[in-house]
């Protein structure tokens, strides 16, 4: 999964509570970037914390609902990206690391 947050700060608050919560096997937080974008019909810029997150299928529903509550945006970016394949045991950490 992919989500972007306003600040480091921030990103590091929720990326700690999705893998405490066992939403997440890792977070990776990136480098802040700088994004342009259209929002309510004028351009915007902002410096921004992008966020990878490794899940699972099972443990998305409850991840995109943590973040629609705790992410500061109005909108957030919740972008799911399948996983059609990878290393197996790395895959299998994953999914025990996730495990309710």
């Amino acid at each position: 999964m992919l989500t972007t947050l306003p600040d480091g700060e921030i990103a590091g608050l929720l990326a700690r509570e999705m893998v405490e919560a066992k939403l997440a096997a890792c977070v990776n937080i990136l480098s802040p970037c700088r994004s342009i974008y259209r929002w309510e019909d004028s351009i915007q810029e902002d410096g921004e914390v992008p966020l990878i997150i490794k899940t699972t299928v099972e443990r998305y529903p409850a991840l995109e609902t943590f973040l629609r509550q705790r992410h500061p945006y109005q909108v957030p970016e919740i972008l799911a990206i399948d996983t059609n394949d990878g290393l197996t045991d790395y895959l299998r950490w994953a999914a025990a690391a996730t495990q309710p």
